[in-house]
């Protein structure tokens, strides 16, 4: 049997070593990008649907919008007849929701309450009224809905019924 020389082994060896190293690189680039789910149109036109719906039972012109974490809007509808104002009130709150990854009822609510007028001047808070809510899936925000054109209330309940429609297709897996 023939001495095997080192070049040979090498030769050999190299394309397990490459996967080695592949192997052991893999790890180090995961923790440079993240997964995560992201909102899509039909999941933004269900919220839309199902939030236009529970306007329509209450006898209300609304703008609803559907933006992506960041704030930048995935679906804008406005109802006939509902305000001029409605698109950037509505943009307004849900941006407001997406970007701080709070209810804007939250916001309200301190404002009434505590006076925290700073918050009116926060970056990131456009509108601190009531309807815009965030958007949450496996623990992490992927957008945000906002709706203006009832009170504070119903803005938030209409809000409330576009993402209940969207969980509710989601738990049904389809």
């Amino acid at each position: 049997m023939r001495p095997v020389s080192d070049a040979r082994l090498m030769r050999a060896l190299a394309p397990m070593l490459a996967l080695a190293a592949l192997a052991l690189a893999i790890p180090a680039a995961a923790q440079l990008v993240k997964d995560k789910p992201v909102l899509t149109l039909a999941g933004a036109r269900i919220i839309s649907d199902a939030a236009q719906a529970e306007a329509e039972k209450r006898g209300l012109k609304v703008t609803i919008v559907v933006v992506d974490p960041g704030g930048v809007p995935i679906a804008l509808r406005r109802m006939d007849d509902a305000s001029m104002a409605g698109p950037e009130i509505a943009s307004g709150k849900a941006q407001t929701s997406a970007r701080l990854g709070n209810p804007t009822a939250l916001f309200e609510q301190r404002l009434q309450k505590e006076g925290q007028l700073r918050y009116l001047s926060f970056p990131g808070v456009v509108v601190a009224s009531e309807g815009g809510i965030p958007i949450r899936l496996g623990g992490k925000i992927v957008g945000a809905v906002g709706v203006s054109g009832g009170t504070s209330q119903e803005d938030g309940l209409i809000a409330a019924a576009g993402i209940t429609a969207l969980e509710q297709q989601l738990a049904a897996g389809k």
